[in-house]
């Protein structure tokens, strides 16, 4: 049976409904991480460093996805709650075209200022070497980037959320093909330039297949045509994708402070163990992201037809189940922190001793993590921007920005894993505020 946004949603429902969200994101970062093994295992220590270091830029610049996707989201399920399917279809063609020509220029900023920025953050000889090719492979690809994540977004919108599922799966499909091929058959010298373009082409691919799905005649409530300039509607949506803007860049700077405290305290070890817990911690956090994208249009359809039980209902609901897979994921974390670590850096036995310690501690994140990400993508949903750009800002630049460069001088390394596990809790006790004190002006 096919699910409207009009809906009311049951606890069954509202799972059919964001699987292919949550699939989706899950699958992204397993095709990340199946990125990582294979440059780890084959490229060897240095490039996955490498790749580790440099790989926060790279979000950084393609987070403006994020923020059109979320933030442009919000405001074309209201208005389609509203009434007004061509107008939403109006802001829909806008949001895409200018998430498309700031990609582009990123792209060009990024390729000229990449070296100068890998140096800031350390990188030197081959490492520096590394870090500069991998990212200009890449960064040609950028504004596919920029797409993939936003249509993400606007596919669950379009109540299409299975369609985004299969873009998602060919995209992975294609990065791990070409990995497998280009990373294992390649001399070693090129195994790195080989991993760089099989992540450029799968980008690639998720971000021009929605492009011809939207452009043609189609059975979803959007598509691409003909808009006109609305700056109002972009400063709005960039608003309220603020919250998911700023938490990618601040996710992306903490990430730098990371590897410039592991540089300190541990050296290129520590910076190669810090990248397997990030590739195994983006596919348990992807579950949370991808059950807020899902829901976050439901959201904005209710709030915008006034629909105040059923937004009550699904934030109940919302909460119930996320507070279920923090406590499940946090078990599944302390059980596969070997073997999982051991399929990274299992040729390194100092390596892989400090990484399995090191994720054990870092994953009782996890029973936290999703409480932020939901409540910050709820708020975006109600089309309030700025609270949920302040809880993401404190959640990840200020909380885990100030506990990483704190925690170290206190408990050594032990407070670089643990930090990330104190900042996610004060980050429950930061949104249970925002939702009492916010309760009665949007009726939940």
């Amino acid at each position: 049976m096919h699910i409207q946004l009009s809906d009311h949603f049951t606890y069954r429902k509202l799972i059919r409904f964001t699987l292919s969200s949550i699939v989706m994101m899950i699958f992204t970062s397993i095709y990340s991480v199946v990125d990582g093994f294979f440059v780890s295992n084959f490229a060897g220590k240095t490039p996955f460093a490498a790749v580790n270091l440099i790989m926060p830029v790279l979000m950084i610049l393609g987070t403006v996805g994020f923020m059109f996707g979320t933030g442009g989201t919000a405001i074309v399920a209201k208005t389609y709650g509203e009434g007004d399917k061509e107008k939403a279809n109006r802001y829909f063609s806008l949001f895409v075209y200018v998430a498309a020509a700031l990609g582009i220029a990123l792209a060009v900023l990024g390729f000229v200022f990449i070296r100068p920025i890998a140096s800031l953050l350390g990188a030197s000889g081959e490492l520096l070497e590394n870090c500069v090719f991998y990212s200009r492979v890449i960064l040609p690809a950028l504004p596919c980037y920029v797409l993939q994540i936003m249509f993400q977004s606007f596919f669950v919108a379009a109540e299409k959320p299975q369609l985004g599922l299969a873009v998602t799966v060919s995209s992975g499909v294609t990065n791990i093909i070409l990995d497998t091929v280009l990373v294992i058959l390649l001399p070693q010298e090129y195994k790195l330039a080989g991993a760089a373009l099989a992540t450029a082409m799968s980008m690639v691919v998720g971000g021009v297949v929605p492009l011809f799905y939207f452009f043609r005649k189609n059975s979803s409530i959007l598509r691409l045509g003909k808009t006109r300039y609305d700056g109002n509607a972009i400063l709005k949506a960039c608003i309220n994708g603020s919250s998911e803007f700023m938490s990618n860049i601040s996710m992306s700077f903490v990430g730098i402070l990371y590897n410039t405290q592991l540089m300190k305290y541990a050296g290129e070890n520590g910076v190669a163990a810090y990248g397997v817990m990030m590739y195994v911690s983006m596919i348990f956090s992807a579950a949370f992201i991808g059950y807020s994208i899902g829901t976050a249009p439901i959201i904005g359809y209710h709030d915008g037809a006034r629909n105040y039980d059923e937004l009550k209902s699904l934030l109940r609901k919302s909460l119930t189940m996320i507070g279920i897979f923090g406590i499940g994921m946090v078990i599944s974390a302390e059980l596969l922190a070997a073997p999982l670590s051991k399929i990274f850096v299992g040729y390194d036995a100092e390596l892989m001793e400090m990484t399995v310690w090191g994720f054990r501690i870092f994953a009782l994140s996890f029973a936290f993590m999703g409480f932020g990400i939901f409540v910050s993508s709820f708020f975006t949903a109600l089309n309030d921007g700025v609270t949920s750009a302040l809880i993401s800002f404190l959640r990840t630049l200020l909380f885990q920005g100030s506990a990483i460069m704190i925690l170290p001088s206190i408990w050594g390394i032990n407070g670089i894993w643990l930090s990330v596990v104190v900042a996610e809790f004060v980050a429950v006790v930061l949104g249970a505020m925002f939702l009492v004190l916010k309760r009665k002006k949007y009726h939940y």
